[in-house]
């Protein structure tokens, strides 16, 4: 079933959705009417039971960035406080709602994600990329700074070292080099781009979703925790999991030696 918001469309899939960036004429540059469909589309997903989401783009590719011909259109006399409005009203709260969403994301990358798009790409616990794909920060070729978290993100995935190079030199990362740098997961062609990303997620639909929800999040965390703090969470999250019928079904089929049947309870 295909559903459709502003410029994003989800379409569920049994136990998973699917939800793609729907702008093709402008590559999948973000609106602040994109961002609306997005944070609605989220909140589909969410609602209708998925298990896991994949998010894509249409077309030719994954998402050129901002779209600086509508900001320009705005025709703000204060240019600083529009740039600093849109990410507080708009990229900041869709990269929270995606950081804090309760199941996992496969990211599929199609061609260009360039700016925003990075940010919005990394979100996924797992980031896909077809073959002809690849990530920019074009940041620096406009007069301005990486934003969307990337600053904190690109440091922490690929090292500073490199987070600098492809930030202030602004030059294209193809995916086979960004999978060899650890940016992404996956390579696959084109073609197969999508599908692959579907069967990934499928696998993931299938887990234990209470488990993956709370690993997503100890991962989000660790990041600024101390050891100490870590420990403290992971006794924490594991005694919900423990709780859960899907830990037991997780037992008996080891015991039995047959696959799991989790039902993400």
């Amino acid at each position: 079933m295909r559903t459709e918001f502003d410029h994003v469309f989800v379409e569920t899939h049994a136990s998973l959705a699917l939800l793609a960036l729907n702008d093709p004429s402008v590559v999948n540059a973000m609106s602040g009417a994109m961002i609306e469909g997005f944070l609605q589309g989220l909140d589909f997903v969410e609602g209708c039971g998925a298990r896991a989401l994949v998010v894509t783009g249409e077309g030719r590719g994954f998402c050129a960035g901002a779209h600086l011909a509508e900001g320009l259109a705005e025709g703000a006399t204060d240019i600083p406080s529009s740039i600093g409005a849109r990410l507080d009203r708009g990229y900041h709260p869709l990269l929270r709602r995606l950081r804090d969403f309760p199941v996992p994301i496969v990211t599929a990358v199609n061609g260009a994600a360039v700016g925003i798009g990075i940010s919005i790409a990394l979100m996924g616990d797992l980031v896909a990329a077809g073959r002809s794909a690849y990530f920019q920060h074009s940041f620096a070729r406009i007069g301005l700074v990486p934003d969307g978290g990337s600053t904190w993100l690109l440091p922490r995935l690929i090292g500073m070292s490199r987070a600098r190079e492809l930030s202030m030199l602004g030059d294209k990362l193809p995916a086979e080099q960004a999978l060899a740098w650890g940016l992404i997961n996956r390579v696959f062609d084109d073609g197969k781009l999508r599908e692959e990303a579907v069967a990934l997620a499928s696998r993931l639909a299938d887990g234990p979703s209470v488990a993956l929800a709370a690993m997503r999040r100890l991962f989000w965390q660790s990041q600024h925790n101390d050891y100490e703090r870590q420990l403290e969470l992971e006794r924490e999250f594991q005694m919900q999991a423990g709780a859960t019928q899907d830990f037991v079904e997780g037992v008996n089929a080891f015991l039995q030696k047959r696959k799991p049947v989790f039902k993400g309870q």
